[in-house]
């Protein structure tokens, strides 16, 4: 075709609509043809469109269908049929892009689910062979091995993917070594949307014969190519500006020069998969210097930073990252990271200067001499030479963009402007008009980024909801964009131009540089089908975006109250995109357990975010609360709260899912599970009565296999055995209990009390061994731990409503209330106050109740703690880690001269009845299959497992054979105190 497939329709009044162009193909006969031909994943459905109609940018397109192909040849196989029937194409990797070259109406391929191995690793001559959907940390983790790695490292490392990085010209912290991806890209193998496929990369004279000798359609393609960089070697040479991040645009193609090689891989790099597909790629590896350490030098402002980053560039760095103070007060009023931001010294902003050697002691010279190079002119400077101490910084600066979201008691901010990059030396004066160019406009934004090579990261506060806010915005960034063209910068220095800089690039290039940019696009893409109105010929910069003025849902009628979010309209809309919670491994925290198990964009946090906003958008999928494609993606969140902690801009999915399921079940029932798990605090009660007939009904082959099978639960599994006693039964029938000091109550959840009441037997004894009154609710309570997964959220209130009159005269004399089940004593700091926000009794409630290790530590001295001076391997809850937070339970094992090895796998995979379900239990198992369990098994003889969790401690007994301790079992048994009395 003429033209991109792009239309841009504009109301009566002349303003752009956000509606994105459709295709005018037969959708179902492209959808059959990809399915009859394709090895790999052909869907076409509204929920699968919907999920990927947005990326981490401002933008949402829907696509014309999704393909995620098993193999490479697969996804070449895609893009050939697509090209048949005229599709435009899109290649995506990790989806993170902020620019919103991610979205279009195009058939995706999805690269990243199967196509994603690291080919092979040649040390001797330092490249590396990927495919494209492979993770950079994967890449990084085997070069690793041969002290090498890929120089460019974005925030993203550990989710993104190289053909992402490629297509971007993606950059990182350590671009002062490191450069861009251009820079370290050897060969590319690609696919034209003429359905050529070949290897490109140098090209010498003799290539070049060869290639022309042989003839045929590379031949073809040389020749244009060739004619290309002749006709166009004066603007090649003179037109493109002269700094390390230049990344805006086609900023390579003078790669095709003679003096550069005739390097076609390079001059594809950064086309953002508006000319190729690129189906693998050969990767240019550098040392890595495993010492590494880090001076961090304190000034009053960024701007004073930004003066000194070429005096520091002297010092032979590594790394040099600009962190301000709006960035760090943005964290602080999150609490986000706020341990981490002790490292810092005392100061308004930041410069993190980084040192690498294959000596410690070379590195950690190199770092005093700047620090002390600065203390000498009166600034606050410190040497970070830890390890643990180095990564906290780091922490910090790669939780930057969506840290700086959704900031308490500030406007909203939006990427739009996040990343422009100048002369390192002209630093300071650009940030300085910059600043000036945000006053005048009335935005705030804070300012960081890769200063080393003149990068800023912005995050600003745009209005993109309304007409007059857009039009403002547009008007910004034709300013914006003359600023950095007058300081000789690049309106983009890593995240590429997509559509949000695309239209501008004639103020950075000029006509004639674009006109250059089209007809090298010509030579590969003809017929504009790849990832149009990108680029050129872009999208207007205001147009197809995800929010905007058109975008105005309904607030529901809802259970729980959404009152950190501002609502459920707003917690659906709070997903930047950034993708964190598609890390492939738990890197030390807990989202996002089913995507690590299946890798499957809708299983990931983002990806049930997004269609939580497109079930409200109602534009790719119908339904609301009673669309399947969203009860589909939930089916299989676990309810770990990973993300509530673990995202920078705390999704709290295992909220989102509750509130979703008690509308979408309404009217419906729900899977058996829900009814035989999800409500066992009714069965607990029953079965507790007649334990021994309940265990013998359990453990008979016959009908336990029926029982199952009625329940909905996996014949994999165990039922639970009924203790012989219950901790009531226990408690009640104590005759010398002690009354005399304080008074607690100890919280007799349904899992301990009915299934492993030595727990609360421990507790109790320990905590009367420190002088407490210990008592329980005079009547038995349950939080309903086990319905909010299911939706039962009536039932829950419910519940609540008991809790809180049976126990209102303790709540108003504040008697601490003490839990041992991390997942029910969360229930008190979350659940509880979501569900009623505006009650006094359920805040104070919520506020009194304490966890067992919280609970010792806060008063440690009172408790006469053994030392056990052993060690254990240790699973976290994903509840103790998400919401009531595990310092308590690290300190007081500390304290117990436990040498703690702390399972870094996250969920275990349990998570209550959703580890007993028969439709979730597969991927409960591998959840389990990733870290937990095979750790387990390999621990020696003897070893102590500890997990206080109930459902971590059926998971592991279950899975891998192992007895499990809760914490405060093994206290009692080393203070002497019997729990079988």
């Amino acid at each position: 075709m003429d033209e991109p497939a792009r239309v841009i329709h504009r109301n009566a009044a002349g303003r752009i609509e956000t509606e994105a162009a459709r295709f005018d193909g037969d959708a179902r006969a492209l959808e059959r043809d990809l399915a009859e031909r394709v090895n790999g994943e052909v869907r076409f459905s509204d929920g699968d469109r919907a999920l990927y109609a947005t990326d981490a940018s401002n933008y949402r397109q829907v696509p014309i269908g999704v393909v995620v192909p098993r193999t490479v040849e697969a996804g070449a196989e895609a893009m050939r049929t697509a090209i048949r029937h005229h599709a435009p194409i899109l290649s995506r990797g990790g989806g993170t892009s902020l620019a919103g070259q991610c979205t279009n109406t195009a058939v995706v391929i999805d690269w990243s689910k199967h196509c994603n191995r690291v080919l092979g690793i040649d040390a001797e001559r330092r490249t590396a062979r990927v495919e494209p959907g492979c993770i950079l940390d994967v890449l990084r983790a085997q070069a690793e091995r041969h002290h090498l790695t890929f120089g460019p490292d974005p925030a993203t490392h550990d989710h993104n993917t190289l053909g992402g990085m490629i297509g971007n010209n993606s950059c990182g912290v350590h671009s002062v070594i490191g450069k861009r991806t251009a820079d370290n890209v050897e060969a590319l193998d690609i696919l034209t949307p003429r359905g050529l496929r070949l290897t490109v990369g140098k090209t010498s004279d003799e290539d070049l014969a060869r290639i022309r000798a042989e003839g045929g359609p590379v031949a073809d393609l040389y020749d244009n190519l060739d004619a290309f960089r002749k006709t166009h070697a004066r603007l090649l040479r003179e037109g493109y500006p002269d700094l390390p991040r230049r990344v805006s645009g086609f900023a390579d193609l003078d790669k095709l020069l003679p003096e550069h090689g005739f390097d076609v891989a390079k001059a594809l790099v950064g086309t953002e998969g508006t000319c190729v597909a690129i189906l693998g790629a050969t990767l240019t590896l550098i040392e890595s210097p495993p010492e590494r350490v880090l001076c961090v030098l304190s000034f009053p402002s960024i701007f004073e930073a930004a003066d000194e980053v070429v005096a520091v560039r002297e010092h032979g760095p590594i790394a040099i990252e600009g962190i301000d103070g709006f960035l760090v007060d943005a964290m602080h009023r999150k609490h986000l990271h706020e341990e981490d931001m002790k490292v810092l010294p005392e100061g308004h902003s930041w410069l993190a200067v980084e040192f690498g050697a294959f000596d410690r002691a070379e590195a950690e010279e190199k770092a005093r001499a700047l620090c002390a190079a600065y203390q000498r002119k009166g600034v606050a400077a410190r040497v970070l030479t830890r390890p643990t101490r180095e990564q906290k910084l780091w922490s910090v600066r790669e939780a930057g963009l969506p840290g700086s979201a959704y900031i308490p008691d500030r406007p909203e901010t939006w990427e739009g402007w996040e990343d422009t990059a100048v002369p390192p030396a002209k630093l300071g004066a650009y940030l300085r008009d910059l600043k000036a160019l945000y006053d005048r406009y009335g935005y705030v934004s804070p300012m960081y980024g890769h200063f080393g090579d003149g990068l800023v990261h912005c995050r600003v506060s745009f209005d993109l909801k309304h007409e007059d806010g857009v039009a403002q915005w547009g008007r910004f960034l034709g300013e914006a964009a003359d600023l950095v063209v007058r300081h000789g910068g690049s309106l983009s220095g890593e995240h590429g131009d997509g559509q949000a800089r695309g239209e501008l690039l004639e103020r950075m290039y000029g006509s004639e540089m674009l006109a250059m940019f089209r007809a090298f696009k010509g030579i590969f893409d003809p017929d504009g089908l790849m990832n149009p109105g990108k680029i050129l010929d872009a999208y207007p910069a205001t147009s197809n975006l995800r929010l905007g003025p058109a975008y105005d849902p309904d607030e529901p009628k809802t259970v729980f109250s959404f009152h950190e979010e501002g609502g459920f309209v707003a917690a659906a809309e709070r997903c930047v995109g950034v993708g964190k919670c598609r890390r492939i491994e738990s890197s030390g925290g807990v989202m996002c357990p089913s995507f690590m198990a299946t890798r499957e964009e809708k299983h990931s946090t983002r990806g049930r975010s997004r269609l939580l906003f497109e079930m409200l958008h109602g534009g790719a999928m119908q339904g609301g609360f009673h669309a399947d494609a969203v009860e589909d993606a939930l089916s299989l969140c676990l309810a770990c709260k990973g993300c509530k902690s673990d995202c920078p801009v705390n999704v709290d999915m295992a909220t989102y899912k509750a509130e979703f399921r008690a509308h979408y079940y309404k009217r419906k029932l729900r899977p058996r599970a829900a009814y035989s798990m999800g409500l066992i605090h009714l069965w607990a009660r029953i079965g507790s009565k007649l334990p021994r007939l309940a265990n013998f009904a359990a453990g008979f082959p016959g009908i336990s296999r029926l029982a199952k099978s009625v329940g909905g639960i996996a014949q994999e599994r165990d039922i639970p055995k009924f203790a012989t006693r219950t901790f009531r039964a226990w408690f009640e029938a104590r005759e010398d209990r002690p009354t005399d000091g304080e008074r607690v109550l100890i919280w007799p959840d349904t899992f301990n009390d009915n299934f492993r009441p030595d727990t609360l037997i421990a507790a109790t004894l320990i905590l009367e061994r420190a002088g407490y009154a210990v008592d329980i609710p005079p009547r038995p309570l349950c939080c309903g731990r086990a319905l909010y997964d299911e939706g039962f959220l009536g039932t829950a209130q419910n519940l609540w409503f008991r809790t809180l009159t049976t126990l209102k005269d303790d709540i108003a004399a504040r008697t601490p209330i003490i839990g041992l089940e991390p997942a029910c004593t969360t229930a008190f700091k979350d659940e509880l106050v979501n569900l009623f926000p505006d009650d006094q009794r359920a805040r104070d409630l919520s506020a009194q109740t304490s966890y067992f290790s919280d609970f010792v530590m806060a008063d440690e001295d009172r408790f006469d703690l053994p030392r056990i001076g052993e060690g254990a391997l240790v699973q976290i809850h994903c509840h103790h880690h998400a919401v009531i937070k595990d310092a308590g339970e690290r300190a007081l094992m500390d304290k117990l001269g436990i040498e703690a090895e702390i399972a870094p796998s996250g969920c275990c995979g349990m998570a209550g009845s959703f580890g007993f379900a028969r439709e979730t239990y597969p991927v409960s198992r591998d959840c389990g299959e990733r870290v937990i369990l095979p750790m387990v098994r390999e621990a020696e003889p003897g070893r102590t497992i500890l997990a206080d969790g109930f459902s971590c401690r059926e998971q592991i007994e279950q899975g891998a054979g192992r007895p499990t301790r809760h914490l405060a079992e093994l206290m009692a048994e080393r203070m002497g105190l019997s729990t079988h009395g």
